[in-house]
């Protein structure tokens, strides 16, 4: 780095500061009745959350309404919502086809726990969709991975897997491993070690977790040559830092390796199956993998989850070799849900347009960036975009933590105050829904370059 782009650098980091304090203080103005909220939720709930990456400070929005794109926190303030759900939303609000067949579903029951039409259904759409022919549903992206590596292990007969440094794949104690660590604390960039991200996780979990750097083949191979390895899971785009995308010939190693070593590779594609396009990142980077994971927005806003896979790995529940359980797992109301999304909310056309409006969104973001000169770049893939605060693409977990995060938090805390609702933890990226119009889209890019006037004043 030069000392002219070190003082510009420092320059913007001081500016960010105050931007920061000043808008932490109108955030706290402005949301007095979340505030409220927060403090009696947290008598019952603790963190007064209830899930933990629902909490931030110096206190969550709490809603009160939402519809389409938008959403109405309990102060009356107004957003036009880019979370979506975590990316669960891709629907939009109550979508008015999940609404209708949710609704008529009620005439006819909510919970069987025997079979229904529905189940089948859903899954000859996943089929369609996907290419796999066997699905079985779950009730969130969590149910799905756990399940899937499961049948992997079942399958193989092997009890350890593999999965990335920086890779999130749900809350079950397998993939609670190196999901975010300190990285003081998490080993050789080429050999991270196993960290886990809570307590309560056993010693005997840890170690049969093996963990890698994303965009990496060869490590890839060194962890699966001891063919103990029974599965690979991976976000085929990583998801959970930004977007970190594969590089060139990656995805096509990774398939040539767990194909070596008889270890089969799992595609996450919870966040990916259904905003990336038709058919997930598998149809659209074109490698395919034994087993996927789906969930999120699947659902259209309810929980949902499915995996599938080959017939041979799938059998094994039928056989009754691998069990697969659960009450809620496709209860018809869910199911009518998924149904309405895949066939009227999330069809073909209406994947490919809202791609197109969110490639709008990023080339306007990229564009004032270029203008500016600023440390940052846009990341796209399918209806998702980011900022990343870095001026170099970010190819794995330890790029990404070099990123800068207080321009990050700047540029939250300001587009909040606007009524820019992103998700809070940095590490996520906006989603561009069905419903989301034109103005809704273009409304970020407005936001930002009121963001970055002021931090370039």
């Amino acid at each position: 780095m030069s000392v002219t782009d070190s003082t510009h650098t420092s320059e913007l980091a001081a500016r960010a500061k105050e931007i920061t304090e000043r808008e932490l203080v109108t955030y706290s103005e402005r949301t007095k009745g979340s505030q409220a909220a927060t403090e009696r939720a947290r008598k019952v709930l603790p963190a007064g959350v209830p899930s933990s990456f629902q909490a931030y400070d110096p206190h969550p929005i709490v809603v009160k309404h939402a519809a389409g794109a938008h959403m109405v926190d309990v102060d009356g303030n107004e957003y036009v919502d880019y979370d979506m759900g975590f990316g669960a939303l891709f629907a939009g609000h109550m979508h008015p086809a999940v609404r209708k067949a949710v609704e008529a579903q009620f005439d006819h029951g909510t919970l069987y726990v025997t079979p229904c039409e529905l189940d089948a259904e859903v899954a000859e759409l996943l089929g369609e969709r996907y290419g796999f022919p066997m699905w079985r549903p779950t009730n969130s992206g969590t149910e799905a991975t756990m399940d899937a590596i499961r049948l992997a292990r079942g399958v193989t007969k092997r009890e350890k897997l593999v999965k990335v440094e920086g890779g999130y794949h749900g809350h079950h104690d397998e993939v609670m491993i190196s999901n975010k660590p300190v990285i003081a604390d998490a080993g050789p960039a080429d050999a991270p070690f196993s960290i886990p991200q809570s307590a309560g996780i056993t010693q005997g979990t840890i170690d049969d977790v093996i963990v890698i750097p994303y965009n990496d083949a060869p490590a890839l191979e060194r962890a699966l040559a001891s063919r103990e390895v029974a599965c690979f899971i991976v976000e085929p785009v990583m998801e959970n830092i930004g977007i970190c995308l594969p590089e060139p010939g990656y995805l096509e190693a990774v398939r040539e390796i767990c194909d070596k070593y008889g270890t089969l590779l799992i595609f996450d594609e919870v966040k990916t199956g259904l905003t990336a396009g038709f058919g997930g990142a598998t149809k659209q980077l074109g490698v395919t993998p034994d087993l996927v994971t789906l969930a999120k927005s699947m659902g259209g806003g309810f929980p949902v989850g499915a995996f599938g896979g080959k017939a041979e790995y799938m059998d094994l529940i039928t056989t009754g070799e691998v069990l697969h359980l659960g009450t809620y797992n496709g209860n018809p109301l869910v199911m009518a849900a998924a149904k309405a999304t895949l066939t009227e909310a999330c069809t073909r056309e209406n994947i490919e347009a809202a791609i197109a409006l969110n490639h709008r969104l990023v080339e306007a973001c990229q564009k004032i960036i270029d203008d500016n000169d600023l440390p940052a770049h846009t990341v796209a893939f399918g209806a998702k975009g980011c900022i990343t605060w870095s001026k170099d693409p970010v190819r794995n977990y330890r790029d990404y933590k070099a990123t800068d995060f207080d321009l990050a938090f700047a540029q939250w805390m300001h587009g909040i105050n606007r009524g820019i609702l992103l998700p809070p933890g940095l590490d996520e990226q906006w989603l561009i829904s069905v419903m989301h119009t034109e103005a809704d889209a273009m409304r970020y890019a407005d936001v930002f370059a009121e963001f970055v006037a002021e931090l370039t004043a």
